[in-house]
C-alpha cells in the first residue's frame, strides 16, 4: 500500500485576513482546530471589541489537507496526522507538527516584509491549533509577542525541551481551558502548562465552565490580555529608542 504523499512547508490557500484599523502595527497569527478552517475564528475579531489603536491584522491560515489516523484516514485540514487518542493522552506524527511550524514561520517572516517585525507578532490557536502555536512562539529563534493557546495540549513535549529558544523563554502565554471539555481534557491542558512552567515560562493559566469550545468570559479576558501585551510591547520599544538615542549610548569610534 502506498503512502498519500506528505503535505508540503505552503498554504493551498491565502490566509483570511481581517485588520482592525489602517496601518497594522500588530499581528496575531491565529491556528484552527482539527477539521475546521481559516473562517472558524474569523467572526472573534468582532466579538473582541478591540479599540481602534494600535491597529491589529488577524491572520486566520488553513492548515493542509491530511488524512487523519484516529479518523480511519479521512481526509481534513489537520496541522499533523492523530495517530491515536485517549482523554488524557495524543500520539501524533511529529514531522506533520515540524512542517506546520515552518508554516507558521513563513508566516510570521512574510509579516516582517510587510512592516510588523516577529517581536509584534502573536501565535494564537485552538485545539490542535494552539499545539502549533506552543511549539513555534516557544521554539521561534527570535522573540514574539506572545502565545495565545486555547483549549489544546503539549502533544511532543520532547520536540519543545530540544529546541526551545532562549528568546522566547519570557513571552507572555494566555492559556486557557474548559472545565467541561470532553475532546482536549482539562489535565491535558493543565500538563502543558506544567511543561512549559518547568521550563522556565510564566503563562497565565485561565479555566471556563464551558465544553470544547470558546466563551464570552474568555474572549473578554483575551481582551484585556491583548491590551496589556501591546501596550508592554509598545513602551519597550520606547525605551529601547529612548535608550539608543541618548547620548553616551554609542561606544567611542
Amino acid at each position: 500500500m502506498t503512502s498519500s504523499p506528505r503535505p508540503q512547508h505552503a498554504l493551498d490557500t491565502p490566509p483570511i485576513e481581517v485588520e482592525t484599523g489602517p496601518e497594522p502595527s500588530f499581528s496575531v497569527i491565529w491556528m484552527h482546530g482539527l477539521g475546521a478552517d481559516g473562517s472558524d475564528f474569523e467572526p472573534i475579531v468582532e466579538e473582541l471589541k478591540l479599540p481602534d489603536t494600535p491597529a491589529l491584522r488577524f491572520i486566520f491560515p488553513n492548515a493542509p489537507h491530511r488524512p487523519v489516523t484516529c479518523n480511519g484516514g479521512y481526509v481534513m485540514r489537520a496541522w499533523y496526522d492523530i495517530i491515536s487518542l485517549a482523554p488524557d493522552s495524543r500520539q501524533i506524527d511529529e514531522a506533520g507538527l515540524l512542517e506546520s511550524r515552518e508554516i507558521v514561520r513563513q508566516l510570521i517572516r512574510r509579516e516582517a516584509k510587510r512592516g510588523v517585525p516577529a517581536e509584534r507578532v502573536i501565535l494564537a490557536g485552538f485545539s490542535q491549533g494552539g499545539a502549533v502555536a506552543y511549539l513555534t512562539g516557544l521554539t521561534h529563534p527570535t522573540a514574539l509577542a506572545g502565545i495565545i493557546a486555547l483549549s489544546t495540549y503539549m502533544p511532543s513535549p520532547r520536540l519543545l525541551e530540544k529546541a526551545l529558544a532562549e528568546a522566547n523563554r519570557r513571552i507572555p502565554i494566555f492559556a486557557a481551558h474548559g472545565t467541561q471539555d470532553d475532546v482536549v481534557s482539562l489535565q491535558l491542558g493543565r500538563d502543558a502548562v506544567e511543561t512549559i512552567r518547568q521550563l522556565g515560562t510564566t503563562p497565565e493559566w485561565r479555566t471556563y465552565g464551558m465544553p470544547h469550545s470558546v466563551c464570552l468570559e474568555e474572549i473578554a479576558d483575551i481582551r484585556a490580555w491583548l491590551g496589556g501585551v501591546c501596550c508592554a510591547t509598545t513602551e519597550a520599544a520606547g525605551r529601547s529608542q529612548t535608550v539608543s538615542a541618548s547620548p553616551g549610548s554609542h561606544g567611542r569610534s
